[in-house]
């Protein structure tokens, strides 16, 4: 194994590279393979034009043909605002170098905006795959809000050329009866268009954060979030990486099994991360988790922990923004690299 690798996982490298998980062994999963796209989707009711927009996202870039992916999302000048996304690199307030950074950074797909891949389209559409956010929660309405709303038609999305579309849903949401069915709707569109889908399953509601513990963060809430989001038939999900567990029990909520913390689940990350892979249909349907914030010098070692845990768990993938675009380029290609070697490297294996 890379010796970077160990380094970056400093005093956590013993508990998540021999860890193995017994509570859902790794034989009872579909894991990422060069296949993939044949093994799972040929026997499903994706149409050819699905399928051929999937092998294309899954043979792009320096993962290509290895069934792992990664992906450079950048929605965050709408969901955080471009000055808060943009001002420590302005060139990216240019949609041209959002593209250069995705193709030079090797990535499977690049997903933005409308507007964004709209305005560059003719020059990149062929190159790389674009992924077509379809709905945000923009952040000028005062008092801000958390209600993803529909920014266009998944119609403009393939005359673009792009090859799938993604889109949010705030799970346990006042809002997500009508996010879910909206989604719902536009997926099925997706996929009469030839269009891959993709979800963001997240959860947003003010009583899953006590004074003590985050539970938007928690493997349960979110291994359900997962669960629904692939009923709604997401070719891939995108989620946050599980920190925490139990949320259904201490919020005293919804219903689950104690099977799940007593015999399925530890509170090893690698553990937690599995449950949300099992929710995806055992791995039929790719995991990949989010990279999250960028905090300056730490993005480094947190890109590669957060790579580990999820490919050790079954994962597919990560989607990582801020912390490549966030700084220099070269420097944020490098980082796009050292997340793409993580699954590159053959004695990484599943746990």
């Amino acid at each position: 194994m890379s010796a970077w690798i160990r380094e970056l996982l400093g005093s956590d490298t013993d508990s998540l590279l021999r860890y193995e998980c017994k509570g859902i062994p790794k034989q009872t999963l579909h894991l990422p393979s060069p296949d993939h796209v044949d093994r799972i989707f040929l026997p499903s009711d994706r149409n050819q034009r699905v399928i051929n927009n999937l092998a294309r996202i899954h043979g792009t870039g320096r993962l290509a043909g290895t069934g792992y992916l990664s992906i450079f999302p950048v929605d965050q000048g709408i969901e955080h605002s471009a000055a808060a996304s943009f001002s420590p690199n302005p060139i990216y307030f240019d949609p041209e170098n959002i593209v250069k950074l995705a193709i030079d950074g090797g990535c499977n797909a690049v997903a933005s905006t409308f507007g964004v891949l709209g305005a560059v389209s003719r020059k990149y559409a062929h190159k790389i795959p674009f992924i077509v956010k379809v709905n945000h929660n923009e952040m000028l309405s005062y008092p801000n809000t958390y209600e993803q709303i529909m920014f266009g038609v998944v119609d403009r999305a393939a005359e673009m050329g792009a090859a799938a579309v993604g889109a949010t849903i705030y799970f346990g949401s006042e809002d997500s009866h009508r996010e879910l069915i909206e989604v719902a709707k536009a997926f099925d569109r997706a996929h009469d268009l030839g269009l891959a889908t993709v979800l963001w399953c997240y959860l947003r509601n003010n009583a899953f954060k006590t004074d003590k513990t985050d539970y938007h963060f928690a493997a349960d809430l979110t291994g359900q979030a997962n669960h629904l989001g692939v009923t709604i038939m997401a070719d891939i999900i995108k989620q946050k990486l599980p920190v925490n567990n139990g949320g259904f029990t201490a919020l005293k909520f919804g219903k689950t099994s104690p099977l799940v913390y007593e015999k399925l689940t530890t509170d090893n990350p690698i553990d937690l991360c599995r449950w949300q892979v099992v929710n995806c249909y055992m791995g039929r349907i790719g995991l990949i988790n989010s990279g999250g914030e960028s905090k300056g010098q730490s993005d480094f070692a947190d890109a590669v922990r957060t790579a580990v845990i999820n490919k050790r768990a079954g994962g597919m993938g990560l989607i990582s923004g801020r912390k490549a675009f966030q700084r220099p380029m070269t420097e944020g290609i490098k980082l796009l690299h050292q997340i793409q070697d993580v699954y590159l490297d053959p004695q990484v294996t599943v746990a």
